[in-house]
């Protein structure tokens, strides 16, 4: 968003903008990054122009979005690291794939690191 700049997400964006690189995200994520997009198409912060050329600009990046979640894992990782069911998605992903997660999240970086899976920094 504008105005809101942080190193992790800039590392992500230049890794997922180099050529070969891709990502995989639990599927929430496509629910997640629209519903932030209209949030703040609400809040005055962007435009709806804005919203169609960040998604137009996320299409061409190459994300890969996982439907295969183990659901007694992420009911587990939920009570055990005290995550929501969301942010489990994500830490059960990582582990599964061995694969840095980029968040900006408090709770899932303690989380991942108590789990013994490395941040993307």
């Amino acid at each position: 968003m504008p105005g809101e700049e942080n190193p992790v997400a800039h590392r992500a964006e230049r890794i997922l903008e180099s050529p070969g690189e891709s990502a995989i995200v639990p599927s929430l994520w496509w629910y997640e990054v629209r519903n932030i997009l209209i949030v703040n198409e609400r809040r005055g912060r962007i435009t709806q122009a804005n919203t169609t050329l960040f998604l137009n600009q996320t299409a061409s990046l190459r994300i890969f979005v996982d439907s295969n979640m183990d659901e007694r894992l992420l009911l587990d990782l939920s009570r055990q690291a005290r995550l929501t069911v969301y942010d489990a998605a994500y830490l059960a992903l990582a582990m599964r794939e061995r694969l840095p997660p980029a968040t900006l999240d408090k709770a899932l970086e303690e989380a991942a690191l108590a789990a013994g899976v490395a941040l993307l920094a």
